[in-house]
């Protein structure tokens, strides 16, 4: 029998960063804007979150190509694609890097001996599924309420709303 503390399950679980979080956030108000500039001020408010945080956030998802920036007084950001073609996993890889990481390697890089030599294949299978979802699912699809099947039916599981 296997037993774990409190700790190792708080520490076992899948999480998006406040950055992830405020870079998703972001993005669905400018795909509900698009294609209309909107200011970092005026994201700021509409998603309540302050707004120098929220302006490194801006530039990591321009960087990566995700927005883009216009100068000037009537200037602001924009999608650099209409929202059906952004997913949540561009949004996530932005701002935090893979999705999946263990102790900073790839799943696929990582190797084990004696009774974890098999792990690796769990990591792997655990990004996959991670992928399933924010791949697949696009601002516009998120915004309208209108994500894939797939990932609507995970919502309905009798365990999906509760804490583990």
């Amino acid at each position: 029998m296997c037993t774990r503390d409190a700790g190792a399950r708080q520490n076992s679980r899948v999480q998006i960063s406040a950055r992830g979080d405020y870079a998703v956030r972001a993005a669905l108000s400018l795909a509900q804007a698009y294609p209309s500039l909107m200011s970092a001020q005026a994201i700021a408010q509409d998603q309540d979150m302050p707004r120098k945080f929220l302006e490194a956030v801006l530039a990591d998802l321009r960087r990566a190509g995700v927005v883009r920036a216009q100068r000037g007084a009537e200037g602001g950001y924009t999608l650099s694609h209409p929202p059906r073609d952004v997913t949540i996993g561009q949004i996530l890889r932005a701002v935090d890097g893979p999705l999946a990481g263990v102790r900073g390697l790839r799943p696929e890089e990582t190797q084990y001996a004696g009774a974890a030599e098999n792990l690796p294949s769990l990591w792997v299978a655990v990004r996959a599924a991670v992928r399933e979802v924010v791949d697949e699912v696009s601002l516009a699809e998120l915004i309208s309420g209108r994500m894939p099947a797939h990932v609507r039916k995970l919502t309905t599981r009798p365990d999906a709303w509760q804490p583990r």
